[in-house]
């Protein structure tokens, strides 16, 4: 056992002109000292996002703060989400941070831009193992945690955002991870 405690805090925003938030995050403490965070990103916005978000993210921290597979997880979620009548996909996008002690984070991923991970101050390029798990490709890494470790998940809300709008432009992951870093300087 270690002193490490985790400091857990998220922002969500709604598309311009909806009420309900496309993204969705949930915290379940396992114990005093694990918790599982999933954060996901229903396909489109409002409230069919919403609720594609909503169900995977409760399901998702649920059966991982039990104990389940992360096989049986990712299984359930293609079984569970409805079909878009549009375009014929079941779709949400998923990020879990399962913090095991306050020692390690197993960090995994679905289509939703990388984790950015800060360390001593510098973006540290952890190593990823890609599974194959009911034809999606999710990414799995294991990393032993440090003090002051910074881990910023995000949908793709992130680097689209701006899109379309005054400047027509998104951001790069590397943008957002230098911004991050420079917070972390202060």
């Amino acid at each position: 056992m270690n002193n490490l405690c985790a400091d857990i805090g998220y922002k969500s925003i709604n598309h311009f002109g909806e009420q309900l938030c496309g993204d969705h995050v949930d915290i379940i403490e396992q114990n005093e000292n694990s918790t599982v965070i999933v954060l996901a990103d229903g396909l489109g916005s409002g409230v069919k996002a919403s609720i594609l978000s909503t169900l995977t993210s409760k399901i998702i921290s649920t059966m991982m703060a039990e104990g389940l597979k992360l096989e049986d997880c990712v299984s359930t979620i293609a079984a569970t989400l409805p079909i878009c009548s549009v375009r014929g996909v079941a779709y949400s996008t998923f990020t879990i941070l399962h913090f095991i002690d306050n020692e390690t984070v197993d960090i995994i991923q679905y289509d939703n831009p990388d984790v950015i991970f800060l360390r001593d101050s510098e973006v540290y390029d952890y190593p990823k193992q890609e599974l194959n798990i009911d034809s999606k490709k999710v990414l799995k890494s294991t990393i032993k945690l440090r003090e002051n470790d910074i881990l910023v998940a995000m949908s793709d809300g992130c680097p689209h955002a701006g899109i379309g709008i005054a400047f027509n432009f998104g951001w790069k992951w590397e943008d957002i991870a230098e911004f991050m870093r420079s917070l972390s300087l202060s």
